[in-house]
C-alpha cells in the first residue's frame, strides 16, 4: 500500500506526498498532489534518473504547482498533481508501470495522468492496463498542445501587428509536442528553425515540415521573432534572457524559467513572455474535458488559450506586472472562490 506523508512540502497541509515502492519490478516512485479546490488533480508521469528520494520529491512538487496553475487558469474542474519514476538499469518497465498503474487505481480516480518526459507510450499503454485514470493517446494530447501554442503564438503576433505567416521561430525539441507544434505552424506559413539532442528527429522534423535544423547547442540564441521551447524546462536563465534575441518567448516545456526572477528580465527587455502554463495546457484540457468534464467538444477552451495569453500581454503592458505574475494572480483568485 501507498505510504502518504502529510504536509511533507506545504507547511499550510495544500500538498500531499504519497511515496509507492515495488521492489520485484524496481519501481521507486512518488506523487504529489498540490491542490484540489476546483477537481480531481491532473498531471502526467515523468520518468527520470533522479539522484535520490528528495530530488524526485522536489521536481514533482514544483511540476504539481504548475499543473494547479494551469487548470485553474484553463477554467477546468481539476487541480495540479505529478508522478515521478525513478529510471534505473533494474527497471523493468512493463512489470513497474502496471504496478504503478495499480497504485494509482487505489486513489480512486483523485490523480488523473498521462505522459510525460521519459514516459514512453510502451510505459502508458502498461499503466492503463491496470488503471483506467490514464489517458494514453500521447499523439492526441501532443496535438492539443499544439492547437494551444498556435493560439498564444498568434496572440503574440498580433501585439507586434503580425500574423504567423513569415514569422521566424524556433522550436527547441522535436519530440512527440515539439514536432507536433512544428507541423501546426509550417501549416501556417511560418518559417522555422528546428532542434534536437537527436539529430535524426531533428531531421525528420525538418522533411516533414520544410524547415530547418539548427545546432541544439545554441538553438536558444537563434536570431529568430519567437522562441518555442518544447523540451525540457529551466532552460531559460537570468544569462539567457538578457541575451535572447527573439522578441517573444512561448514554450510547451513545463516550469520553463530557470527561477522566478527571470519573468520580471524579460519584461524589462520588452521580451513578450506567454506563461507556458497557458502556451502548454491543450493537452490537459483534452484530457480533463472529456473524461472528468464530458465536453464533447474541448475546441473552444484551447482556442480560448490565445485570448488569456493576450489579457496578459495587454495588462503586462498597461501595469508593468510580468505575465507570469499576472496569471498566479488569476489561477489563486479562482482557485480562492471555489474553497470553503
Amino acid at each position: 500500500m501507498p505510504t502518504t506523508v502529510p504536509e511533507l512540502l506545504d507547511p499550510a497541509g495544500a500538498a500531499r506526498c504519497v511515496l509507492w515502492r515495488d521492489p520485484p519490478s524496481g519501481l521507486t516512485a512518488a506523487l504529489v498532489i498540490d491542490d484540489l479546490s476546483l477537481g480531481p488533480a491532473a498531471g502526467g508521469v515523468r520518468t527520470k534518473a533522479y539522484p535520490d528520494a528528495a530530488a524526485m520529491i522536489a521536481e514533482a512538487a514544483a511540476l504539481a504547482r504548475a499543473m494547479t496553475r494551469k487548470c485553474a487558469l484553463a477554467n477546468l474542474d481539476a487541480g495540479g498533481a505529478k508522478a515521478v519514476v525513478l529510471d534505473h538499469p533494474g527497471l523493468d518497465r512493463p512489470a513497474a508501470f502496471r504496478r504503478l498503474g495499480r497504485f494509482v487505481a487505489e486513489l480512486g480516480g483523485i490523480f488523473r495522468t498521462a505522459g510525460d518526459l521519459g514516459t514512453t507510450s510502451a510505459d502508458l499503454a502498461a499503466m492503463a492496463e491496470t488503471c483506467p485514470y490514464v489517458h494514453a493517446d500521447d499523439r492526441g494530447l501532443a496535438e492539443a498542445v499544439a492547437r494551444g501554442m498556435i493560439a498564444c503564438i498568434r496572440a503574440v503576433a498580433r501585439a507586434r501587428g503580425r500574423g504567423l505567416g513569415g514569422l521566424r521561430v524556433a522550436v527547441q525539441g522535436c519530440g512527440a509536442i515539439g514536432s507536433a507544434v512544428a507541423r501546426a505552424l509550417a501549416a501556417e506559413g511560418a518559417f522555422l528553425l528546428v532542434a534536437d539532442v537527436d539529430p535524426r528527429r531533428a531531421h525528420d522534423v525538418a522533411i516533414a515540415t520544410g524547415s530547418h535544423v539548427h545546432d541544439p547547442k545554441d538553438i536558444l540564441m537563434a536570431p529568430v521573432d519567437v522562441l518555442a521551447p518544447c523540451a525540457v524546462g529551466g532552460v531559460i536563465t537570468a544569462e539567457v534572457a538578457a541575451a535572447l534575441p527573439a522578441w517573444a518567448l512561448c514554450g510547451a516545456a513545463n516550469n520553463l524559467l530557470a527561477e522566478p526572477g527571470v519573468a520580471e528580465a524579460l519584461r524589462a527587455r520588452g521580451i513578450l513572455h506567454v506563461p507556458d502554463v497557458v502556451a502548454s495546457a491543450g493537452a490537459v484540457i483534452e484530457g480533463i474535458g472529456r473524461s472528468v468534464m464530458g465536453l464533447a467538444d474541448r475546441g473552444p477552451l484551447i482556442a480560448a488559450l490565445g485570448a488569456t495569453a493576450a489579457e496578459l500581454l495587454a495588462e503586462s503592458a498597461a501595469t508593468g506586472a510580468t505575465t507570469e505574475a499576472l496569471a498566479d494572480r488569476r489561477a489563486a483568485a479562482r482557485i480562492a472562490a471555489a474553497r470553503p
